[in-house]
């Protein structure tokens, strides 16, 4: 078998991959070269520098795998290669250390102006009084995401006597005592924090988590550390916070363009700035090398990968007849997550009729996947979605019945929260296509395809119309509507298909209607 790299990879991880199979290095291949050269290789080892279209997977009539030697798996035509049964895997854990170290290193650095002084220095100045730091001791360290990097930078910064606040919507609070932290909403964060590092992937729910609104929340002279992804961090509001002096420092390793040399933010003396390098150490690169060259020999020899994108591992026949049932289960996971508040401590999962003839697991996997994934992004995946919601304390209960009242077959998924609130959605596969058929009590008939906007409201006069001339005035389409029946004064709820995606100040202003209790978009690939 013959495996191409088309980036450059750890001498550790090429020549693993020599032992088994033949390998060539062909760096810096355009989409055109990489379409005519794919055709003959059974694998693809990757980085950032290479991006798989679906041009290139069309073309590949042998590949087998694709590993990226790396987390973000945004340079991966992830569809298209499912649609063609190649594996795509890449190595979450395999920079983990090295970018802990590096925020640690940042927010340093930050406290006692570190880079400036040298600079100073080397331009032949004296100049002790105008970089007088702050020592770390004793403050308050804000994380937000609290998965495996955000947990090593809390375990470090206790060792500096440091208190963390630290917010992630799937950590019990039984778990966050145990790693020392305490959990606190991210306006808490804002509020109390001397210095917040972000820890998450970058998502709908992520993008812009501290925005102008947490900035004005924030102490004055409060220091922000970025080494995750470029706009989990409003740049704008950064650069306004730094101007107004609310921020005295911001480290950051990433940003939303790169490279950010047309920046503002790089134009401040007290912003340090390194061109992503959380990831960049001898062993971090040998680890992610080595990693997704394990994974590259166990799928090519009949194994299973241990850090799968998009596939979980089952045998052909099998697959045939679950997979529509794991496409509507990571469907069910993802409505459900955005639908609920994530405090949650028990994911419930009942299966009915003729799926209960199957193996469940994959199915299990993918909804557990699918309401992660919002949150974690693309360092969840089929192989680790069960381990993230055990490391989260979160508990996983499977039931079955042979029969379905009208279905050939359902899947409900239950999410069970601290308080005992409880969120739970229902879907079928109806003439081969996913339906949700249930949301709490509500019977419904949706089709999970583009934007929907789900409102619960209490079922009376003047509600449903007002939200229309909502959407009408902001030109928001509504091509589809269904809503639930109810006593007069009761809660039901409301679907609408929409064109296009709505911003949350236009679900802000249907939130204010009176009888509307809440409004979300959601969006179905």
């Amino acid at each position: 078998m013959k495996i191409l790299i088309s980036d450059p990879l750890s001498k550790e991880g090429i020549n693993l991959l020599k032992k088994h199979f033949t390998v060539e290095v062909s760096t810096g291949l355009t989409e055109d070269e990489l379409i005519q050269k794919i055709k003959d290789f059974d694998a693809l080892a990757i980085r950032s520098g290479t991006t798989i279209t679906k041009k290139v997977i069309d073309a590949a009539d042998n590949l087998k795998i694709i590993g990226r030697a790396g987390v973000g798996v945004d340079n991966i035509d992830i569809n298209a290669a499912t649609e063609k049964g190649i594996l795509v895997v890449n190595t979450p854990e395999g920079n983990m250390l090295s970018t802990a170290e590096h925020t640690l290193a940042m927010i340093l650095s930050l406290s006692r102006n570190i880079p400036q002084a040298v600079a100073s220095l080397k331009s032949k100045k004296w100049e002790r009084k105008k970089f007088t730091g702050i020592e770390v001791n004793n403050k308050i360290l804000g994380v937000i995401g609290l998965g495996r990097i955000g947990t090593e930078i809390a375990k470090r910064a206790l060792g500096l006597n440091m208190e963390i606040l630290a917010y992630d919507p799937f950590i019990s609070e039984e778990h966050a005592k145990n790693l020392g932290v305490t959990l606190a909403t991210v306006e808490e964060i804002a509020i109390k924090s001397d210095f917040i590092t972000v820890h998450t992937p970058l998502t709908k729910e992520t993008k812009g988590i501290l925005d102008k609104e947490k900035f004005a929340l924030m102490k004055d002279g409060v220091r922000v550390i970025n080494c995750a992804r470029g706009g989990i961090i409003d740049e704008e509001a950064l650069i306004e916070a730094l101007e107004s002096g609310k921020v005295a420092g911001a480290a950051l390793d990433v940003f939303v363009e790169e490279p950010p040399f047309d920046n503002k933010l790089l134009e401040f003396d007290n912003v340090i700035a390194t061109p992503h390098l959380g990831a960049s150490t001898k062993e971090a690169q040998v680890n992610v090398a080595v990693s997704v060259a394990e994974d590259i020999i166990s799928v090519l020899n009949g194994g299973v990968a241990r850090n799968s994108i998009n596939i979980p591992a089952v045998k052909p026949e099998a697959m045939a007849k679950i997979l529509p049932y794991i496409k509507l289960a990571e469907t069910i996971g993802g409505m459900i997550g955005e639908l609920s508040s994530k405090n949650y401590t028990t994911i419930e999962l009942n299966y009915s009729g003729e799926i209960v003839q199957n193996d469940l697991r994959p199915i299990t996997i993918a909804a557990i996947k699918g309401l992660l994934e919002p949150v974690l992004g693309s360092s969840v995946n089929y192989v680790n979605a069960t381990l993230l919601a055990k490391s989260r304390k979160i508990k996983i209960i499977e039931s079955t019945h042979d029969e379905t009242e009208e279905y050939t077959s359902t899947i409900n998924v239950k999410l069970i929260q601290q308080d005992g609130m409880q969120k739970s959605v229902t879907g079928a596969i109806i003439e081969g296509t996913e339906r949700i058929i249930q949301i709490d009590e509500n019977r419904v008939d949706i089709l999970p395809f583009g934007y929907m906007i789900i409102s619960n409201h209490i079922n009376k006069p003047n509600v449903i119309g007002p939200c229309c001339v909502v959407l009408g005035e902001n030109n928001i389409n509504i091509s589809g509507m269904q809503v639930g029946r109810a006593k007069i004064g009761k809660s039901t709820i409301m679907t609408l298909n929409v064109d296009t995606e709505v911003s949350e100040s236009i679900l802000d202003k249907m939130r204010e209607v009176d009888g509307i209790i809440d409004a979300k978009c959601l969006y179905f690939g």
